[in-house]
């Protein structure tokens, strides 16, 4: 937390103080603080939607209170640990091991809760590239711009769907040799499991799992468009979602909450698809500002409450898998029921 205080102190005064960013500085003493007011809440919505995912996939039968602790606590950690969101679901893995859930079953489950909060991503730079080439959407026409990242995205889906039977093949050779690792077979065997696991969950029908797939990226897209909007800038809808989802890839860079890393992948990305660098740069680095605030603060309540559950064994075990069983303190081995 204080490295990020820090990193954004040194940002606000960059742009307070240099000459050449005058233009800069005049977007932002004239946004309207309204719109900005609507990214805050939808942040909080995309937080909560984030929320409802982790429920479905891990332990749909944990109470609400658990989950939202555990799943703010992991956007909190997102917010300040690099690397596409291992962070939290480190984290998440902990507090899930800690009140009892076995360690295949958090291994697998976080495989399957990483493909599928990826899904939305994947199938918007699908659904919008190919738009594009087609004028469907409004934005570029050019093919390298369209339907290369479109193509790009259904081979990560392929890709996706060969490693799991991959991963299985490779588990089941391992497992009957000899000279290798124990906890290497247990790792593919999670892998080819949480790729499985990920499509039964798709085909379940389960509202919340939807509704926190849709709203996770839809709200935080919607704080960038608001935004935009705050400074007076209104690039086309489509356009601003192409940038985004292109320019998040900027977040795997291994550096404290992917700052500088984002922040030029988007603005690079929309850059790319005609939208003034100056309006881009003003609008994403409030958007990252967002980003990064609201996920702290809740997540630092939420881990601080988390942790007080956790040393109470108040977290509900019947959110395990049924049939399964558990280690509880105190009362040895517990199989879970319906």
């Amino acid at each position: 937390m204080l490295i990020l205080v820090a990193i954004a102190l040194v940002a606000v005064a960059v742009i307070a103080l240099v000459p050449g960013l005058a233009s800069l500085r005049s977007r932002f003493s004239h946004a309207r603080w309204q719109w900005l007011a609507l990214g805050v809440l939808l942040k909080f919505l995309s937080g909560m939607s984030y929320v409802a995912v982790f429920r479905s996939v891990f332990c749909s039968r944990m109470s609400w209170r658990g989950s939202t602790e555990i799943g703010l606590a992991e956007l909190g950690a997102n917010a300040v640990i690099p690397v596409g969101g291992a962070g939290g679901l480190a984290l998440g893995a902990w507090a899930l091991s800690r009140s009892g859930m076995d360690a295949d079953r958090i291994a697998r489950r976080s495989v399957a809760f990483f493909f599928l909060t990826s899904v939305p991503n994947v199938l918007g730079v699908i659904i919008i590239g190919f738009g594009m080439a087609a004028g469907i959407f409004e934005g570029p026409s050019n093919a390298a711009l369209t339907v290369l990242p479109a193509l790009i995205a259904l081979a990560a889906i392929g890709v996706t769907l060969a490693s799991g039977r991959w991963a299985g093949a490779a588990q089941a050779r391992l497992a009957h040799s000899r000279g290798h690792r124990a906890r290497l077979p247990r790792a593919f065997g999670a892998l080819a499991d949480g790729v499985h696991e990920s499509l039964a969950l798709m085909r379940r029908p389960d509202p919340w799992l939807l509704a926190g797939l849709i709203g996770y990226l839809v709200f935080d897209v919607g704080i960038l468009l608001c935004t935009f909007r705050a400074f007076g800038s209104e690039p086309g809808v489509a356009v601003v979602w192409m940038g985004y989802l292109i320019g998040e890839l900027g977040g795997l860079i291994p550096i404290p909450g992917g700052l500088g890393g984002v922040e030029l992948g988007v603005v690079g990305a929309l850059a790319l698809y005609s939208v003034p660098v100056g309006a881009a740069t003003a609008a994403v680095l409030v958007y990252r500002a967002i980003a990064l605030a609201v996920p702290s603060v809740s997540g630092a309540i939420a881990f601080a409450l988390l942790q007080r559950a956790l040393t109470h064994e108040s977290i509900n075990i019947s959110g395990c898998g049924s049939g399964e069983e558990v280690e509880v303190l105190g009362r040895g081995r517990v199989r879970v029921v319906d």
